[in-house]
Parts: C-alpha cells; structure tokens; sequence
C-alpha cells in the first residue's frame, strides 16, 4: 500500500515582478482575491485534501507570511471586545495546527525545482504535494482532493492538467498523455516550455502535483534547463522513466493570479459568488456598462 500524502509544499520565493510597484514590498502571495490571500487558497485547498503539514519555501522580505499563519493576541482581543466573534472564529479556522507549518529559505532564485530541493529536510522521504499559490482554483472538491482520489487507486506520481490553446504551450510544462480517462490516465512525456510544433499535447501542467521523494534525489544534482532555471518538470522526466506518472484533468476553473488578467478575473469569479457581496458588486460593474447576465 502508497504512503499516505501528509505533507504540502508551498513554493513562495519568487519577486513577484509582474506586479510591481505592488510586491516591492509585499509578497505576491499576498496579495488578496477579494479579501483572502493567494497563499490562503492554496493552503485551504491543501488542508481539505486531508494534509497535516505545510512546509513554505521562503526568500527574503517574505516574514509576513509566517505572520498570516500565526495568531495575533491584539487583533483577537479587539475584535472579543467589540463582539465581531463571527470574524475571530474565521480567523482562527484559517490557520492550521499549532506545529504544523514550517519555513525554509530558498536563498536564490535559482527556479521551481530548487525551491522544493530547499523543503526535503522537512519533508523527510516520503510522498509530498506540492501547490503553487500562484494558480487558483474554483473547484469542487478542491483539485488536490481530485488528485488525491486518483493518488488513493494509481499511487506512483499524479499531476492535475488542464488544456489550453495549442499557441500557448510554450509559456508551461505540457505532458503527453497515454491510456486512462480524464480522472486518471498515464503520463507518457513532459516537457517544458516547448514550441508550439514540438509541444506533445495542449494539455498544460496546472500547478499540483503529489511527488514521490525520488524526486528530491534528482533535483540534488539537477542541471538547469528553461530559463536558466533548476526546472521540476526536467526532474520529473528523469523519474518518469522508472516511476509511474498519473495525470488528473480536474473538474474546475483555473486562475493564473501570477498574471495580471488571471489575478483580476479571479477577483471578478469570486466576488461574484459571494453571497455578502455580489448584488452590490453586480450593481457597480453594471454601472460601468459591462455587459454581465444576472
């Protein structure tokens, strides 16, 4: 029997570029789709996919984030005081276990792939998921409680794809895909960033992954590849060779908020499904004369 996954990795090291001024000095992971941070997300999807660890891959200017997951006597004693105990208890829920996360330092950009060879101490050696907080999800159940279905039957390597058009494959890692269904079939190829002629498929890499600690053990002396950059797809074609790779074409929406029109439309998506918010936010965009069906 597959070990069980208990343990989530969170890559958040990264500059955040594409949103400066903004991220000069707060942490993209921050930055908030409607009033929840990226890093939020990820870490709600992962505690619902039954994930008791979660290990933060960090680099400078990034201690805010260790602060989002810690409590705050302050700000809890304020709001006891003023009876907003509906919005303590929030808070409270959103974190996890006391002792269950913890931070590590990627001290250089040196890419994906060397960020979670920077998490294999606190991992330890065994399997692991690994989210970027940079896509969000609107799924149900969550993708890596999809993926972690697929994990439970297939065991080995799964990784949550999507499509997109075939002239945009050369912005992720594209995967060819062999014989299963869409809730499981077999990876056959992956390849990272290719040019729309070499691409393999449309079927895209979506940022969740459950890996095998094998991995880590490649990535240790894992040459650069796109970008100049240790690239986790390089290290997962060289462990497709004696290991087996799942793909999961989840039932959702994807965010790419490390983007500006991903990060905006995932505001729109989920302002709109809020129940507190959505007829007054309705009523503003209407007022811009955007043509949106109630």
């Amino acid at each position: 029997m597959q070990k069980r996954v208990r343990t989530a990795v969170f890559p958040v090291a990264g500059l955040g570029t594409r949103f400066l001024p903004a991220t000069k000095a707060l942490p993209k992971e921050m930055l908030t789709v409607v009033d929840r941070p990226l890093i939020q997300y990820a870490v709600d999807e992962a505690r619902e996919a039954g994930i008791e660890n979660f290990v933060f891959v960090t680099g400078r200017n990034k201690d805010i984030i260790e602060d989002h997951f810690d409590r705050q006597f302050e700000l809890e004693t304020t709001l006891e005081a003023r009876g907003k105990t509906d919005t303590l208890e929030r808070l409270r829920q959103d974190l996890p276990a006391a002792g269950r996360t913890s931070f590590t330092r990627q001290q250089e950009p040196l890419g994906l792939g060397h960020a979670v060879w920077c998490a294999r101490e606190l991992v330890g050696y065994e399997p692991f998921a690994l989210l970027l907080p940079d896509m969000v999800f609107k799924a149900e159940p969550g993708v890596l409680k999809q993926m972690m279905r697929a994990y439970e039957t297939m065991g080995g390597n799964i990784i949550a794809v999507e499509e997109v058009p075939h002239s945009e494959v050369s912005s992720y890692g594209v995967i060819a895909r062999g014989d299963g269904d869409d809730t499981g079939f077999a990876i056959t190829k992956m390849v990272e960033k290719p040019k729309p002629a070499d691409a393999p498929s449309n079927l895209i890499i979506s940022g969740r992954y459950i890996l095998q600690p094998k991995v880590f053990d490649l990535l240790e002396d894992q040459p650069r590849g796109a970008g100049g950059e240790v690239q986790i797809t390089d290290a997962m074609q060289t462990l497709l060779r004696s290991q087996p790779f799942t793909g999961v074409k989840y039932q959702g929406r994807s965010f790419d908020c490390g983007a500006k029109i991903g990060f905006l439309t995932a505001n729109v998506v989920f302002a709109l499904d809020r129940d507190d918010i959505r007829d007054g936010f309705l009523a503003e965009l209407k007022k811009l004369n955007i043509n949106i069906s109630d």
